[in-house]
């Protein structure tokens, strides 16, 4: 926006410096032009800046993002060993206790087939 002023400022002063007749009217108006086109090359170099440095914010910002979603897929892979190594974990616990209550089981049977043989004498 400010490139466009100083631009038509420029245009401006030259277009006067066309209709003036004096020498030194011709020499302001030149240099007005001069001044408003180098205000103009500086608010574009200003504005340049400013693009770069936004773009490095942005080229950042991804980065940062792309990390986080790293972070996030290991932390999920990291839950997911966890939840295996709990159900593995179950599992073994379900299978001794389940071995452990035939074994006792059993071992009731023989002793009720015990009391019963002993009764029977």
């Amino acid at each position: 926006m400010n490139t466009k002023i100083a631009l038509a400022a420029a245009l401006a002063a030259l277009a006067l410096a066309g209709c003036a007749k004096k020498e030194a009217a011709v020499e302001e108006t030149k240099e007005a032009a001069a001044d408003a086109a180098a205000a103009a090359g500086q608010a574009a170099d200003a504005a340049t800046d400013a693009a770069a440095d936004a773009a490095t914010a942005a080229g950042q910002a991804v980065d940062a993002a792309g990390e986080a979603a790293g972070a996030a897929v290991d932390a999920t892979a990291a839950a997911g060993e966890a939840a295996v190594d709990a159900a593995g974990a179950a599992v073994d616990a379900v299978a001794e206790t389940a071995s452990d209550a035939v074994q006792a089981t059993g071992e009731a049977v023989e002793q009720t087939g015990e009391a019963i043989q002993e009764a029977a004498k």
